[in-house]
């Protein structure tokens, strides 16, 4: 369908949340009106309930969803929180698609997630290996809860005609990033590990793992711009990778984010913690050629930014 995004009320569930946040001001910018993004809040709308979620469209009338909203962390997040991972993203899923069959929402975007990927998948990842293994065991529950609301709106668009589009972006990072050391993702936690090093004077820093792990990162501002545009272009759920093509290994990742942060120390690596996935990187042919679209923010540029943010923040 035409997107004239004025004509439509957008549903943005985890709207409130670091790439929802970043969502609602491109939608703005796309011309969508202030009053027509509507972004459920838990105390209101618990997602995971079936009623809420009636309640929610019938009270709201979206015409468009994007599925942003997700219980997610770092691997000792999913390592401490597995069930609770699968059930919440799950249940989410489950009834925000049924719910809106029923309702005669004209376009559903579900934003996935790279955990999704075999654990030993061929490097850079096609959206065709999905189905090739199973993921990497830290990560599993959550993955398969997030894949499989790809088969479901694959069925609910061939049965009921319900248009979907959906997304897998690679690692997000950026200013605004989760830094809760309990459910932050490696950047923000590197970032809050040797920053407080650099304050403190530490002599050394131990992080998790080998080091020898690699993963990609995609700035969240790029990865907001290919959930709008899957949403103006898509009809049909054709999973849809969203990265850079560019792989980090965890240990340089570690190197240039101290160097950023100023910290001069020893970096110990405690290799009794996991790596994860061994490799992450996205092929992304998929993205430029249906959608147009490809990343553009420079890795360090972005890095400095977002440490910039982080300082900013605790220094209010």
């Amino acid at each position: 369908m035409t997107m004239v995004w004025s004509d439509y009320r957008v549903c943005v569930t985890g709207g409130a949340g670091f790439l929802g946040r970043v969502v609602r001001k491109q939608l703005l910018e796309r011309g969508v009106l202030p009053g027509s993004i509507i972004v459920p809040r838990r105390p209101e709308y618990d997602l995971t309930n079936e009623r809420d979620v009636r309640r929610l469209y019938q009270r709201e009338r979206p015409d468009v969803v994007l599925h942003l909203a997700a219980e997610v962390g770092g691997i000792g997040a999913n390592m401490t929180n597995p069930g609770r991972f699968f059930y919440a993203n799950m249940a989410m899923g489950l009834h925000l698609v049924e719910q809106a069959r029923l309702a005669g929402i004209r376009k559903f975007v579900h934003v996935s997630t790279v955990c999704a990927y075999p654990k030993l998948t061929e490097v850079p990842f096609k959206e065709a290996d999905l189905w090739n293994g199973y993921p990497e065991d830290t990560n599993a529950p959550y993955g398969i809860a997030k894949k499989a609301l790809i088969v479901m709106l694959d069925a609910y668009h061939r049965q009921y005609g319900l248009n979907s589009a959906v997304v897998i972006p690679t690692n997000l990072y950026g200013p605004g990033d989760n830094f809760d050391p309990n459910t932050s993702h490696v950047i923000p936690a590197l970032i809050r590990k040797f920053s407080q090093a650099q304050l403190n004077n530490e002599k050394h820093v131990v992080c998790w793992g080998t080091g020898r792990a690699s993963r990609e990162f995609l700035h969240v501002n790029d990865a907001a711009a290919g959930v709008i545009l899957a949403a103006e272009i898509m009809e049909v759920p054709l999973p849809i990778n969203l990265g850079t093509g560019r792989e980090v290994s965890i240990a340089d990742l570690a190197y240039a984010i101290a160097r950023l942060c100023d910290y001069s120390g020893e970096i110990i690596w405690d290799s009794t913690k996991p790596d994860g996935q061994p490799r992450r990187c996205l092929n992304t042919a998929v993205a430029t050629a249906l959608l147009g679209w490809q990343a553009n923010t420079p890795f360090i540029e972005g890095l400095t930014k977002t440490i910039a943010w982080w300082r900013s923040s605790q220094s209010l």
